[in-house]
């Protein structure tokens, strides 16, 4: 079994606890593989587009349907009716239709692509652990201080929670580079996209619990 790695908790001043969290080597020390994440990226990122874009046909346009002169004898190119593409006002050849843009990835092609993601924040030194996040109710400066404490008021930051916490929601919703998700929810995009990911104690304690599930 490989080793795994050791990561100190943090207090909410931003020191050591005297407690580390173990996280599998496997998910978190793995070679990441860059292709992988580009594809998970790239599905992401299609599947949020609308795909509403549509242009009218010459059957859809308003216009007579009477061919606008006769076919012979008037020294003119034949021509059909107004609605005819090559007019103003004419129908669009081609043009786009709505669809979706949204493909399909294998599920072991996206693990593998959330795992290449963790592992990048691990090499950067990137990931933080923090003890549990409790407010009374919600409050932007205290939850900003909490992020000048751990050194991350100034980067995108990702909070990593083990469920949905209304009370921390509404404390750093107003903040422009913080961003919360629940553990479950958590994708390559997410990772990706913030410059540091902090993870509750419980929610690393996850990641332990599952491979002793798993061993």
């Amino acid at each position: 079994m490989a080793a795994n790695i050791k990561v100190d908790v943090l207090n909410v001043q931003g020191q050591k606890t005297g407690r580390t969290v173990e996280l599998p080597e496997e998910v978190f020390g793995a070679e990441p593989n860059d292709h992988v994440i580009y594809l998970a990226v790239k599905q992401y990122l299609a599947a949020q587009r609308q795909g509403t874009h549509k242009v009218k046909t010459r059957a859809e346009v308003h216009g007579a349907s009477r061919k606008l002169h006769r076919q012979k004898g008037t020294g003119g190119s034949r021509k059909g009716n107004i609605r005819n593409p090559l007019y103003k006002g004419g129908g669009t050849v081609f043009g786009p239709k709505p669809h979706s843009y949204s493909f399909k990835l294998n599920r072991k092609v996206k693990d593998l692509a959330k795992i290449s993601a963790l592992s990048h924040k691990v090499k950067e030194n990137a990931l933080v652990i923090v003890e549990e996040l409790k407010f009374d109710k919600p409050k932007t400066s205290q939850f900003f201080d909490v992020m000048s404490k751990l050194n991350v008021a100034d980067k995108k930051t990702l909070f990593v929670l083990p469920e949905y916490n209304d009370t921390l929601y509404l404390s750093l919703r107003n903040i422009p580079n913080a961003a919360s998700t629940v553990l479950s929810d958590i994708n390559t995009y997410d990772i990706v996209n913030a410059e540091v990911l902090v993870l509750t104690e419980s929610a690393a304690k996850v990641f332990s619990e599952e491979e002793k599930v798993g061993a």
